[in-house]
């Protein structure tokens, strides 16, 4: 950018503090788009500044936490992959919040991998596995609100849910079971969510207006704790399909 005398005046008396009256407006707009690529001439002194950094990140991601003794599949309306995940959201909600939660969901968006491998799993794997730093959260949902949510998910087609056993007819979901009990529409139930659900993502806008009880904990951080729980108990990572949610004619 080049300053005339008027333009440096008038930072001089910003800096200043002296109040100017002035706003600016841009005339037009211009984007230029930038390919990324390995056939770019690459920084060598930049590279040699990133690299301590980049060892130390690479050395972190390739760590294992833990072994899956199958491969997890996402699917819908149930796989294994999203009961690991769920189920890891439900103990590990109830453990850091303290309370006893009736079930626990994850949207199928919220499940990055269509497959996690057996055998080793890495830290890098589960950042794969969940990228974002959503917070798990609980909300108290009446049985009325918890059925509209609920059909919600089932005309997505079914998202991973634990604590729940639910049939999806006609984008509706029925015989519908919490704790193996009919659910109760005036009953109020403790849920584990991610907080970007409990805002209305992906459509669930009749969570939005229910208060939310957050600490901070990432769901990331309950995949983590999960595997830990599971290794202090001399398990390895490890889930199965269970008719939580099936399709009914």
């Amino acid at each position: 950018m080049i300053f005339n005398p008027k333009n440096t005046l008038i930072l001089l008396l910003m800096f200043a503090g002296i109040s100017c009256k002035i706003s600016y407006q841009g005339e037009s707009m211009k984007y230029e788009t930038y390919k990324i690529s390995d056939s770019l001439q690459k920084d060598s002194s930049l590279i040699h500044f990133l690299k301590p950094y980049s060892t130390d990140v690479e050395k972190t991601m390739n760590g294992v936490v833990g072994i899956a003794d199958i491969s997890l599949e996402k699917s819908s309306p149930e796989s294994t992959l999203g009961n690991f995940m769920v189920d890891a959201m439900f103990f590990m909600g109830q453990e850091k919040y303290g309370i006893k939660a009736d079930a626990a969901f994850i949207n199928q968006g919220g499940i990055r991998l269509n497959q996690l491998p057996a055998g080793a799993v890495t830290t890098g794997k589960i950042f794969e596995l969940m990228p974002f730093d959503n917070l798990l959260i609980i909300q108290k949902l009446k049985g009325d609100v918890l059925q509209q949510f609920l059909d919600l998910v089932a005309g997505n087609g079914g998202w991973p849910v634990a604590g729940i056993s639910m049939q999806i007819k006609n984008q509706k979901a029925v015989n519908v079971k919490i704790a193996g009990q009919p659910i109760d529409p005036d009953k109020e139930y403790i849920t584990v969510n991610s907080d970007f659900v409990a805002n209305g993502g992906d459509n669930a806008i009749m969570l939005k207006p229910i208060p939310q009880i957050s600490n901070g904990y990432l769901v990331r951080d309950a995949l983590f704790d999960y595997i830990k729980k599971l290794k202090s108990q001399g398990k390895n990572i490890h889930a199965k399909i269970e008719n939580r949610v099936s399709h009914v004619e």
